[in-house]
């Protein structure tokens, strides 16, 4: 029977393999923090989003946030602007370099993911799938 030991042991080495633990590099190979490519991708699917619903989406504090923000503006791939709705609120919205950069990063995670999972079995892909959500909820959990 698996216990916590097993658990902990199974998801260090998924983190190794696909590279999570590697700070400056994604996954998927490209030269940048992880934390700026999940960025920069929940920009480029929803567009302009208040700094809040980036941290929330993120699961970051607001000052890591906020200081990812600054790291993206200092790219040239993202700029504050004033929210249409509120007078005093910001959003952040990707430049068009932005833009292409989250373009670059998508293509290269699709590969990624594509070669990962033709080397799943067929018949057990739907069960990995399960069980990441499994993994996923009891993690969300309080």
């Amino acid at each position: 029977m698996a216990d916590e030991r097993d658990l902990q042991d199974a998801v260090a080495r998924f983190v190794r393999a696909f590279g999570l633990h590697q700070p400056d590099q994604t996954p998927c190979g490209r030269p940048i923090p992880v934390s700026e490519a999940h960025a920069l991708g929940e920009l480029a699917r929803d567009g302009a989003l208040r700094q809040s619903e980036l941290s929330h989406r993120l699961r970051l504090e607001k000052s890591t946030t906020s200081r990812l923000v600054t790291q993206l503006i200092n790219r040239g791939w993202a700029e504050r602007v004033p929210a249409p709705d509120d007078g005093r609120g910001v959003l952040v919205q990707l430049t068009p370099a932005g833009t292409e950069a989250a373009g670059q990063l998508a293509r290269a995670r699709a590969a990624r993911f594509a070669a990962v999972l033709d080397r799943v079995p067929e018949n057990e892909r739907t069960g990995v799938l399960h069980a990441l959500e499994i993994l996923t909820e009891a993690m969300d959990e309080p």
